[in-house]
């Protein structure tokens, strides 16, 4: 167990170093549940991008629903450093909840555009806001509406932040890129944010931790609602002395 840990934190570092540092900024008890959450996070988002051959990333993909499935029939599950851990701490709610986080990653295999805005809008909040839901209800008593405004926020926060590199790989990111079209996804983002803040009583503290990971959001989305052309020219994004400053004032005081 120890060793698939180790493994899991290796691979959120490489793959996902800002959730690995909201992580490490956890209480260790945390960090044992989180890591294999996110390394399992890591290694889906990055499976369809591995290969050119679509045939292929549809199989990874696919490897993946499968061992959710043996996690959910809560029988023998393959050996694996991210598998085995993970089956020991989720349980069949969070495997679906998983599951449909890879459905809606299918869409990062293809360069088809985005059918409207409600498919984005379905893409972010099954993906972002299906992980962190997982993430904080693993963890402890957490509404699963609280942790996915949350987890949306962050979502759009980062994907707004990735718009040149995933226009670049030739996808279609934005079905709407006119400067008020990312206002208003950046300004929706943001009141789901504070729909969540308005109910941090109902978060417990260990599950709060969860949140962590999305300390950035707020400051990445009142950025790009301010000035959205920050988000065609990749310049999103805090210091790196505000980066470390903040998770490190949001882990002592445990606010959101």
């Amino acid at each position: 167990m120890e060793e698939d840990l180790q493994a899991c934190g290796g691979i959120v570092q490489k793959g996902d170093p800002d959730r690995f540092a909201a992580t490490m900024a956890a209480k260790p008890a945390a960090r044992d549940v989180l890591l294999p959450v996110y390394a399992f996070n890591v290694e889906v988002a990055r499976a369809p991008w591995v290969t050119q051959e679509s045939m292929i990333a549809e199989m990874r993909l696919q490897w993946w629903r499968d061992a959710l499935e043996e996690i959910k029939a809560g029988g023998i599950v393959r050996r694996h450093e991210v598998v085995t851990p993970l089956a020991l701490m989720i349980d069949a709610g969070a495997a679906e909840v998983l599951d449909q986080l890879i459905e809606a990653r299918r869409w990062d295999i293809y360069k088809d555009p985005f059918e409207d805005q409600a498919h984005l809008e379905h893409y972010l909040e099954a993906t972002a806001g299906g992980l962190m839901q997982v993430a904080a209800q693993t963890l402890g008593d957490c509404p699963a509406d609280i942790a996915r405004d949350v987890g949306y926020a962050l979502g759009v926060a980062n994907w707004l932040t990735a718009i040149p590199a995933l226009q670049e790989a030739k996808r279609v990111p934005l079905v709407d890129g006119r400067p008020e079209a990312v206002v208003a996804l950046a300004e929706g983002a943001r009141l789901r944010l504070r729909r969540a803040r308005a109910r941090r009583g109902e978060v417990s503290r260990v599950s709060a931790q969860a949140f962590l990971s999305a300390w950035q959001a707020e400051a990445v989305l009142r950025q790009a609602s301010k000035d959205p052309w920050r988000v065609a020219e990749g310049l999103l994004g805090m210091s790196e002395f505000s980066k470390r400053a903040g998770l490190m004032l949001r882990a002592i005081s445990g606010r959101w």
